[in-house]
């Protein structure tokens, strides 16, 4: 009989006595992991006649994919919008301390920053697969500075730029480079825009609509172009009305592409999105919700004054305004509180809370054969839960990268 090492030297790690989040359900199974990836047992068993090098008792955990967080501006003093020459130190370190948060996997979030900020930090972020060192990067996610000036939100005013001149050109220029971005949040009703929607679209870049006072033909017409995302839904963009729910209106608009899905960020910390809202969200178009962060550098840090991008921001509580204003600036929620709160808010199953943000991410970034889901052969980012969704351990490619009581929590 051949032993385990008939297909490979790797060891074979069984995690046992715990609930699989697979296939949209709680499944009690155990998790076969070998070489980073997860392993279907039955060919393990048939074709290989391999069995366990090492198993772990997951204690009846819960086991999901990895947090995937496609918005979050910094963390624990780390700001990613300011142009520093050690910016790599800074995403060292909040790709660090977001594992015990559940996040294997990030975009590096800017707001709307001069070009200069721009051509400094983008050739800084390189993507890469997360680890010990961290959760992995999976590309920038720039939000402006091609916005609405009424939506601008905690954006500042003098960053703001149009496509009118050159249209793609201009945001090449302004950008400097597109090799790490994935995702582009802008306003649809700019002129222009919808050429620059198609030539973001074909370089694989995804295109978000926020920070916007389109209405709901203009954000369909964006769609049709290749728009996939809302940046943070019902922030800094027109109140639904019934006559015209503008961009909120793509929930259950009828005008969507057949085969395609329109994704929606929402930051579920209780502060920005009332709870209501979050359910009507829900309830109209499942699917498509995706859990963010929107963290801004004082995430982790004590109430106090920090920087967002050039701006000055007053964390009271789980409060961010622009400091001396009541406008809010991104969140000091970390992911796992946005899951609970959103599995509370909604009542809905915690399958779906576990979801929203790891399978709908990893879908939106067009990554969930790997990312996103325990699917067999895919990249073994998984967590450890208990049944109040609190994490206890965060293990990326197989390897264990968190755990609680390590961490003296």
């Amino acid at each position: 009989m051949p032993s385990n090492k008939s297909v490979s030297d790797a060891p074979i790690v069984q995690f046992t006595n715990c609930r699989i989040l697979r296939s949209h359900r709680l499944q009690r199974e155990d998790l076969w992991v070998r070489e980073g990836k997860i392993l279907n047992p039955e060919k393990l068993f048939f074709d290989e006649k391999g069995s366990a090098d090492i198993q772990v008792d997951c204690k009846d955990s819960i086991i999901a994919p990895g947090f995937i967080d496609v918005q979050i501006n910094g963390g624990f003093g780390v700001d990613f919008s300011l142009a520093t020459d050690d910016f790599k130190s800074g995403t060292d370190l909040v790709s660090q301390k977001i594992l015990s948060h559940g996040v294997t996997s990030f975009c590096p979030t800017l707001v709307t920053s001069p070009p200069s900020v721009y051509h400094q930090v983008l050739p800084q972020i390189n993507i890469r697969n997360g680890g010990a060192h961290g959760a992995g990067i999976l590309g920038a996610h720039l939000e402006g500075p091609f916005i609405s000036k009424e939506k601008k939100g905690a954006h500042p005013e003098h960053c703001l730029r149009t496509f009118e001149a050159g249209a793609f050109q201009d945001l090449l220029a302004t950008y400097g480079s597109l090799d790490c971005v994935r995702i582009v949040t802008l306003a649809p009703e700019m002129k222009r825009s919808s050429e620059v929607i198609r030539e973001l679209t074909k370089r694989g870049i995804c295109v978000s609509l926020g920070h916007s006072v389109a209405n709901l033909s203009q954000a369909e017409e964006a769609v049709q172009h290749g728009a996939t995302f809302i940046t943070h839904l019902f922030n800094a963009m027109l109140p639904f009305h019934h006559r015209d729910p503008g961009i909120v209106g793509l929930l259950t608009s009828d005008k969507i592409p057949a085969g395609r899905r329109v994704f929606y960020g929402m930051i579920s910390d209780g502060i920005h999105t009332n709870p209501a809202a979050l359910r009507i969200a829900h309830r109209a178009h499942p699917k498509g919700l995706v859990l963010v962060t929107d963290a801004i550098a004082g995430m982790g840090l004590a109430p106090g004054r920090h920087t967002l991008g050039q701006q000055v921001v007053e964390i009271d509580g789980l409060n961010t305004y622009i400091a001396g204003t009541k406008t809010l600036s991104g969140s000091v929620a970390t992911m796992d509180t946005c899951v609970r709160h959103f599995q509370e808010a909604t009542g809905c199953s915690v399958e779906t809370a576990l979801e929203a943000a790891s399978l709908h991410p990893a879908q939106l970034l067009g990554i969930e054969h790997k990312k996103g889901t325990l699917n067999y052969d895919s990249d073994a980012d998984f967590l450890m839960l208990n049944d109040g969704l609190y994490v206890q351990a965060t293990y990326i490619a197989g390897k264990e990268v968190w755990r609680q009581d390590a961490f003296g929590m």
